[in-house]
């Protein structure tokens, strides 16, 4: 009795039956065998475009600088930049504060006082140096016969209360500081008198130490102004306040203000 042919044997004479026939059995073979078969190479798929997309405009920090300075050149009086000032939104600190606080004194006053931004006091009343250290200035200038009533205008670097009195960041101060120059620049005074470091730097574009800007006669010089504009550094009162024993060093400065403010022809009154 003949055995059965096994199912490889089986399979590879039916293989042989078909090759004979003419079929190309290449690729069934290879199956057979464990070989891998020949195929046609894949061509890999082209990738998809990306879709196209309009890119969100980025909100920078020059966007409420050049807003400031387009609304500070469009005022032409001290009046008209204090309503621009009121009006204008981008200093986050006007969010926080109670009262936009811009000037006090004269408008046309021949000394413009410029300090650093308002406390609490100042946020309460709208009016810059009217706290504790403000009453002292206030003090000191009368001695060389400056008054809020007659001869000097008040400002500050920034108008709205930092929260808690912390010091302005460098964005605030760059927002506001378009209205600074503008107001220098309208008034034009016989005399600037900066307030302490903070203020001394803010506007004459400096980074130095109080001890090296006070007791100097300086000039603040910018684009669009006719001729340099006298400029001093003061210590400012509330240092004062926390270091009394500086009292002298802020006395030299009140001399040599008021030495200045005769030969410029600056009317003081006692």
């Amino acid at each position: 009795m003949n055995a059965e042919p096994s199912p490889q044997h089986a399979a590879r004479a039916l293989l042989a039956f078909w090759r004979a026939a003419g079929v190309d059995m290449d690729g069934a073979e290879a199956v057979f065998t464990g070989a891998p078969a020949a195929t046609a190479p894949v061509r890999a798929r082209a990738p998809e475009p990306a879709p196209i997309t309009t890119p969100r405009p980025k909100k920078t920090v020059s966007a409420p600088v050049d807003n400031a300075r387009t609304l500070a050149v469009a005022a032409n009086s001290v009046a008209e930049l204090r309503a621009a000032v009121a009006a204008f939104d981008g200093c986050a600190l006007k969010a926080t504060a109670r009262n936009t606080v811009f000037s006090d004194g004269i408008d046309d006053a021949p000394v413009l006082i410029i300090g650093e931004a308002p406390g609490k006091d100042e946020d309460e009343q709208g009016k810059p140096f009217v706290g504790r250290s403000g009453q002292l200035m206030d003090k000191m200038l009368s001695h060389i016969g400056l008054n809020r009533q007659s001869n000097m205008m008040i400002s500050n670097t920034i108008f709205w209360r930092p929260p808690g009195n912390r010091d302005p960041t460098q964005g605030e101060i760059v927002a506001c500081l378009p209205f600074v120059e503008r107001l220098i620049a309208l008034k034009q005074p016989k005399l600037l008198i900066l307030m302490g470091k903070n203020a001394g730097n803010t506007v004459l574009r400096r980074e130095e130490a109080v001890s090296r800007l006070r007791g100097r006669r300086l000039l603040y010089t910018r684009d669009g102004l006719d001729t340099p504009v006298n400029a001093m550094v003061m210590l400012h009162p509330a240092y004062l306040l926390r270091q009394p024993q500086q009292k002298r060093q802020a006395w030299a400065d009140l001399l040599l203000a008021e030495s200045w403010l005769e030969e410029l022809g600056v009317a003081r009154h006692p």
